[in-house]
């Protein structure tokens, strides 16, 4: 088990929030995977971490859990504020792209296409 001490360097505030010292994961990523009931093994291999850098991490959240939570619900709200933008953003533009006449010499593949969805969707 490491130190307090060791665990706080580890945990470093960046201007992404509170991150893993020398990688570009937040303990809001971390926590997404844990509320997702993810291993905590899998989680350390999926963002690449050491187990040394994992347990910082879940030493962290565990001592200032309450203060990680609020951090956490603001950094969801705000990627969901993001997300809505963007599909709005984005909601034209592919409007706009499928109201395009399809490119020359793509008549074929189009056809097998509509043919795999009315096959999927007859099922």
């Amino acid at each position: 088990m490491l130190t307090a001490e060791h665990s706080t360097e580890t945990i470093i505030r960046t201007e992404r929030g509170l991150t893993v010292a020398g990688t570009r994961i937040t303990l809001y990523d971390i926590l997404t995977y844990l509320k997702a009931d993810w291993p905590q093994h899998l989680i350390e291999q999926w963002l690449n971490l050491t187990a040394a850098q994992m347990t910082a991490a879940m030493d962290y959240i565990a001592t200032h859990r309450e203060s990680i939570e609020t951090e956490y619900q603001l950094v969801v709200q705000h990627a969901a504020a993001n997300r809505q933008y963007w599909e709005a953003r984005n909601r034209e533009r592919l409007d706009q792209i499928a109201q395009m006449p399809p490119k020359p010499g793509t008549e074929a593949i189009r056809a097998k296409l509509q043919a795999r969805k009315a096959a999927r969707h007859s099922q």
